[in-house]
């Protein structure tokens, strides 16, 4: 047999071992069914959703304040825990490529030189010899018959997706926070406001009653109970002081850099207006897209893949071995028809006794894929009751605002009804000072009611799953490659 025609048998071995590679001793993956009603909660807190397609929750079509969308896009890029998280995919993209690499034979080239000299003849008289090779190799390639090499990068692969998806659950979460936190700075910007105006309103009755009580017309108690309120409305003027300088080093911080002024909201009717109602249709199959789900499922996946990579474990492992080379006496000579050489070998590996290791393995990840079936199961749980909380808050955050909102106008009018009656001496000041705590708390009220009203959109979005950037579900044509998205 010529060198050209051992090569041709080799190369025809090699690749019959990769025709008998691929065969898969994984469990057949099947989606477990979610444990969660196929429909949203229904009654009094409820109102009915209109279905409305995954692809209307990307956050530039909720949130359409330009200057909060600028800053989540400074933030998305900025943002150290999302520098993390993305460096976290390419390791473990890297991980899952270098896990597939051991599918596939391993190369290597070489050449020499060796010259050896002596008396051979005995008659006295050196000989020098010299051989040139150069060599081609494959180097203990294993023949994957029963799939523990595919499972194992299949493993790998959808770790890698899962990662890509705990990526998209840093970023959603970094899009819910900062809006957020956008919005709580808008309401203590009024509630300092209305701290302020309080604090000045106490004044003035403060000097009202301070001169009625020279006056000898008003006992001292008046005084110190209108003192008390000034007292009460300046200490809150002091904390929503504190409590805006540190909504806007939490945005910072959120965003990665330092934040222009002109970039946040001076009222919550503005964050209101930016910030669209949203439904979550009518079935609750649009919790599989959330990326913490579709994370769980990944993994999932990876689990079911390793019982596969442990059980073909228990099998033999047949590698094989080869080496092509040329080998001439002159190196003009070295690439002559006879100056081929062809070595092949192979071997089956199977340990005898290992102290049932193999089967701890193959027990091992069994019930690692009981619990990764257990976390997909409660991802689902959590994201049901989420969705069904901020469901439930949507539905009733409407008439509370409504019944706080004619709260407030009504202690208002209260408030400079019984002010005009106390300085026209028919009003006591008690009366006073209570129409004037009635109408600050009936105002901080309707400042948080309309702030939960924006936090409830952003938790529903949250809680649905929306991103600037959803990625590929489970089953989908982007889950048979390992370059994550």
């Amino acid at each position: 047999m010529t060198g050209r025609m051992r090569q041709r048998s080799a190369g025809a071995m090699i690749a019959g071992a990769l025709a008998l590679s691929g065969c898969s001793m994984a469990p057949h993956y099947q989606r477990p069914p979610a444990p969660v009603p196929t429909a949203w909660p229904t009654g009094a807190a409820y109102q009915q959703g209109l279905a409305e397609s995954p692809a209307a929750l990307s956050f530039s079509t909720i949130f359409t304040d330009p200057r909060l969308q600028q800053l989540v896009a400074q933030a998305l890029g900025a943002n150290r825990d999302v520098r993390v998280a993305a460096a976290n995919v390419l390791a473990a993209q890297a991980r899952a490529d270098a896990q597939r690499a051991a599918q596939l034979p391993q190369l290597g080239v070489g050449t020499g030189v060796t010259r050896r000299s002596g008396d051979t003849s005995g008659l006295g008289f050196i000989i020098t010899r010299t051989n040139y090779t150069a060599t081609a190799g494959i180097s203990a390639f294993e023949i994957d018959l029963f799939g523990r090499l595919a499972s194992a990068t299949a493993a790998q692969r959808n770790a890698a997706l899962a990662s890509a998806s705990a990526a998209q659950v840093v970023r959603l979460s970094l899009v819910a926070n900062l809006s957020t936190a956008w919005a709580a700075y808008a309401a203590d910007a009024e509630l300092l406001r209305l701290a302020r105006d309080t604090a000045a309103n106490a004044r003035r009755t403060v000097d009202l009653t301070s001169a009625r009580l020279q006056a000898g017309v008003v006992p001292r108690s008046d005084l110190r109970q209108a003192e008390e309120l000034l007292a009460g409305a300046e200490a809150d003027l002091a904390a929503q002081t504190t409590a805006l300088a540190q909504d806007r080093n939490l945005i910072e911080l959120l965003v990665g850099a330092p934040v222009n002024p002109a970039q946040l909201p001076d009222d919550l009717g503005s964050v209101i207006a930016g910030v669209r109602p949203l439904a979550a249709g009518q079935s609750s199959e649009v919790l599989l897209r959330r990326p913490d789900v579709m994370q769980a499922e990944y993994t999932l996946r990876a689990a079911n893949a390793d019982v596969g990579a442990a059980r073909a474990a228990l099998f033999p492992r047949i590698s094989l071995t080869g080496l092509f080379g040329l080998a001439s006496a002159s190196l003009s000579g070295l690439f002559a028809t006879n100056a081929e050489t062809t070595t092949m070998g192979g071997s089956i590996n199977y340990p005898l006794f290992a102290g049932g290791g193999a089967r701890a393995n193959l027990r091992v990840s069994r019930a690692e894929l009981q619990g990764a079936v257990a976390s997909y199961e409660r991802a689902i749980q959590v994201a049901f009751r989420e969705v069904a909380d901020a469901l439930a808050r949507q539905g009733t955050i409407g008439d509370q605002l409504a019944a706080v909102t004619r709260q407030s106008d009504a202690s208002s009018d209260t408030a400079q009804l019984v002010e005009a009656r106390y300085r026209g001496g028919v009003a006591s000041a008690l009366d006073n000072l209570v129409a004037q705590r009635n109408q600050y708390a009936a105002r901080r009220q309707l400042v948080a009611a309309r702030l939960a009203l924006v936090t409830n959109r952003v938790q529903l979005f949250r809680a649905l799953g929306g991103d600037p950037d959803p990625g590929p579900a489970p089953g989908s044509a982007a889950t048979g490659s390992s370059k994550v998205p």
